[in-house]
């Protein structure tokens, strides 16, 4: 699973279709929820959870 900002929710969407060969899930994370998250690359707020 990766935290990404909005940013970069386009590149952990293709790490997670390249390690894993399946379509991943999308989960925009609630404001307030996870303050303290960032993101893996670049340490901004998380504002998104991609996974398989």
């Amino acid at each position: 699973m990766i935290y990404c900002c909005g940013e970069h929710v386009e590149l952990a969407l293709d790490v997670i279709v390249d390690e894993h060969e399946t379509f991943p899930k999308l989960e925009k994370l609630e404001e307030g929820k996870n303050l303290s998250t960032t993101c893996e690359y670049c340490k901004k707020h998380a504002e998104y959870l991609v996974g398989n």
